[in-house]
């Protein structure tokens, strides 16, 4: 058969294939973790890429000092780290900027904002946009700020089971990114099906909330303690897709892992561009040492198989 030359054409985009596009998808991926269960990890430069950022959860109860020295450990082993800010536990201005000039004595200079677990306030802040508007994480060199967001509403704020005030607060943020110098980034609550967060991550950007998202994702965990965690945060229709798995008597014992969602949304990535999630963020449900490995291990097989193709 004789070949058909074009000319004059451009050859047509090739769409990344599925490994390459999660590959390039979780490359970066961010973690979460508590003081108790960090103490559990011998080193965590065996478990997790080198710049991995890992949060340091804040739960009420907690105290500073426990917080403090774990950042203080993971700086030490090379990692970012951001803890987070509960708005609602914190006393008073003094208090924060306590808190904030230590971590930045022990080399923290980023933090997740979010309004707290508790239902009342313990003083004078209520909401994250109290602590932004403080002035204080600028003033001690905090470069990056991350605020919270949830794809799938937050009945907490919004009991009326509508997202009016998440949306508010959002755009108040992103309006607050915008007239500052601050790097500043959505990271989510975690989610089980991407339909649900494409829709939300698209509606974000059609009100012209230009913050990149950093959704998040559970890590690998036995099924029952999924369902625990996702009824307890208030996970909203992606819970479908732990009950459709409850369901399948061959699949009720075994480990629920992330892949589908990633793919989905690594796919959906690959296909525009333009979608405004930036990262992924593991929330370790199943136990830190499950989650590195199962990501690092996802990336690095995602990566050689697009090497090969």
């Amino acid at each position: 058969m004789a070949q058909i030359l074009s000319f004059g054409r451009k050859p047509a985009a090739q769409t990344p294939s599925p490994s390459a596009a999660v590959a390039e998808f979780t490359r970066g991926f961010s973690i979460e973790v508590m003081p108790r269960t960090a103490e559990k990890v011998v080193d965590f430069r065996a478990l997790l890429p080198s710049g991995t950022r890992i949060y340091i959860a804040h739960i009420d109860g907690t105290s500073f000092e426990d917080m403090l020295a774990t950042a203080k450990r993971l700086v030490g082993e090379g990692f970012p780290v951001m803890p987070h800010f509960p708005a609602r536990i914190i006393q008073d201005r003094a208090m924060l900027a306590d808190w904030v000039r230590r971590y930045a004595d022990v080399g923290v200079d980023q933090a997740l904002l979010l309004a707290g677990g508790v239902p009342t306030p313990r003083g004078d802040f209520h909401c994250s946009m109290q602590l932004l508007d403080s002035g204080i994480f600028d003033a001690h060199g905090f470069s990056r700020l991350h605020v919270a967001g949830h794809p799938e509403g937050n009945r907490d704020i919004d009991p009326d089971g509508s997202d009016r005030a998440v949306m508010e607060a959002l755009h108040w943020k992103n309006a607050f990114a915008q007239r500052t110098d601050a790097t500043m980034a959505i990271a989510t609550q975690f989610a089980f099906e991407a339909d649900p967060v494409i829709a939300w991550a698209d509606r974000l950007a059609a009100e012209g909330v230009t913050m990149p998202i950093h959704i998040g994702v559970a890590g690998p965990a036995k099924l029952q303690t999924l369902i625990k965690f996702a009824m307890a945060c208030g996970v909203g229709p992606s819970l479908r897709v732990l009950q459709r798995r409850a369901a399948d008597l061959t699949k009720l014992m075994l480990p629920f892992t992330p892949e589908q969602i990633l793919i989905d949304l690594a796919s959906h990535k690959a296909a525009h561009p333009d979608f405004n999630i930036e990262a992924v963020h593991v929330f370790p449900l199943g136990g830190i040492p499950k989650s590195g490995e199962f990501m690092t291990a996802l990336g690095q097989s995602a990566g050689a198989t697009a090497a090969r193709a």
